[in-house]
């Protein structure tokens, strides 16, 4: 599957990006920070981008459920606070927390995530995706 992600049109993860990230420490959970730009209307002409993406959504969380994943929360941007206007102008933010770095590759190269993508490509514009270690959580330094 991995092959078929050799592209380098940032919607794909290239294997550069793949190996660095496999290459790191692995042993506490990561953060996916997603910035979601939609598409007006879908490409393949069902509905808008958003439409699109909520179709995607429907189908990835299985697949995120699966390896451990949980969506911690989903927010849409208000305006650009601080920053560029044109450049910043995202419609979502997703924070996805996984167990594992692993888990997370294993589902961006399984055959079940590559079935489900196309939702995604047909309703996103732009989208990129951060890895995050956590450096500070009120809840998790409370004990809570």
């Amino acid at each position: 599957m991995l092959a078929a992600m050799d592209r380098i049109d940032g919607m794909h993860p290239t294997p550069d990006q793949l190996a660095r990230l496999g290459a790191m420490d692995d042993d506490e959970p990561v953060v996916m920070l997603n910035l979601v730009k939609f598409r007006e209307r879908s490409l393949d002409g069902d509905g808008s981008g958003e439409d699109a993406y909520l179709r995607y959504s429907r189908d990835a969380m299985p697949l995120i459920k699966a390896r451990g994943g949980t969506i911690i929360w989903s927010g849409r941007q208000d305006q650009v606070a601080i920053g560029d206007d044109a450049g910043d102008d995202w419609d979502l933010a997703v924070l996805v927390s996984y167990p594992s770095r692993a888990a997370f590759i294993d589902m961006m190269t399984s055959d079940d995530y590559a079935a489900v993508n196309p939702h995604r490509l047909n309703g996103l514009a732009r989208h990129v995706i951060l890895a995050t270690t956590t450096q500070y959580a009120k809840l998790k330094d409370a004990g809570a």
